[in-house]
């Protein structure tokens, strides 16, 4: 693979633009030495670390060349099986690199309706929540997902989620709990899993459930590009208000939560609105910024939190020896997150990639 050498490029460190200076990327990984290499004047361009979705769902190989078209070099998929399908997406070069939960564990409630999902999905007791962890852990998965409702509604039983959680520490494993009603979200809370995805689409989150998730170090991954798609167009469309969500994420940030950008992006059969994969990111950056999260908050949620909090030790910001993945935009999203839409280049592990450019909304 060539060197390729960047010249007058301002980056992203994390709080703000460099003052322009050279990048090498050095086959698969950053490097040092410009002497060899192909070199490009970006011309005082931006250079982003790649983007990281806190929240996926993958299908098939399109998926991941879709989010590199965006600037989206890793994925981290919520819900894939079968193992055959894992490991064919895995084999996938010159696109987003991605981690996986596997098969989730979900009750008898929406999730068990979806279509294709498998019996051995369904966790109703304790031990059945560790049989699940053993299995996922034996099949290679990065971490555990659980589906958890507000009581009542079929979610997985408060008492398997936490043995849920329990058994996924025991195997050296996190674990994202899905909520998406202020019940759920004192279950999710109260499990002790590292992340929860999703805010309420009911109403806010309960104030004692952020103070508890900021005493804990847990992480939220909102999610909101998917809610407002399900409050504006999906199956609750017109029942509560959009903004609900937005106060939800300000509280959170607010109360000093850690906070990773997800989409839920997905084209799968049954999911309550398809969210396209990639483009998705850069809305939902834009709705952190309304919901008052600054530029240099919203672009480390993406890269070096995200990378810290999912354990990848070998991305998530600019410097010799990561991985070379890496986003080229024409203008200065500190001062417009709009402009991350404006894509000129894309590396994945040192390969380029030809990036869909898309426009300010």
């Amino acid at each position: 693979m060539p060197k390729t050498v960047l010249r007058d490029v301002r980056v992203f460190d994390g709080n703000e633009l460099t003052r322009p200076r050279t990048v090498v990327i050095d086959g698969t990984v950053i490097g040092e030495d410009p002497a060899g290499g192909h070199e490009i004047d970006a011309a005082g361009a931006t250079l982003l670390p790649g983007l990281i979705d806190a929240h996926v769902h993958l299908h098939g190989p399109e998926d991941l060349r879709t989010l590199a078209r965006w600037g989206v070099t890793t994925g981290l998929d919520m819900a894939c099986w079968p193992v055959e399908r894992v490991a064919s997406l895995r084999a996938v070069t010159g696109a987003a690199d991605f981690r996986t939960a596997g098969l989730p564990a979900i009750g008898r409630g929406s999730h068990a309706k979806m279509p294709a999902m498998p019996e051995d999905a369904v966790i109703l007791t304790a031990d059945d929540a560790r049989r699940h962890v053993e299995a996922r852990a034996a099949e290679g998965v990065d971490y555990i997902k659980g589906v958890t409702e507000a009581p009542g509604e079929g979610g997985l039983p408060a008492d398997a989620l936490r043995a849920l959680v329990a058994a996924a520490r025991e195997h050296g494993l996190k674990t994202v709990v899905h909520a998406v009603s202020p019940g759920a979200y004192s279950i999710a809370v109260d499990s002790g899993a590292e992340f929860v995805t999703h805010v309420p689409l009911t109403g806010p989150i309960r104030t004692e459930d952020i103070a508890a998730m900021k005493a804990a170090g847990q992480v939220a991954i909102p999610t909101i590009t998917m809610m407002e798609g399900i409050l504006t167009t999906g199956p609750q469309a017109g029942r509560f208000p959009v903004d609900g969500l937005l106060r939800s994420l300000a509280d959170l940030h607010a109360a000093g939560v850690g906070i990773l950008a997800g989409t839920d992006a997905n084209d799968e059969p049954g999911a309550p609105i398809a969210v396209r994969h990639g483009e998705s990111l850069h809305h939902e950056f834009e709705l952190m910024a309304q919901a008052g999260m600054t530029s240099a908050e919203i672009l480390r949620s993406a890269t070096a939190d995200a990378a810290r909090a999912f354990g990848l030790t070998d991305r998530g910001t600019i410097a010799p020896g990561l991985r070379a993945d890496l986003v080229l935009i024409a203008g200065d999203p500190l001062q417009d997150i709009a402009a991350t839409r404006d894509i000129r280049a894309v590396w994945c592990a040192g390969t380029e990639i030809t990036p869909t450019t898309g426009h300010p909304s």
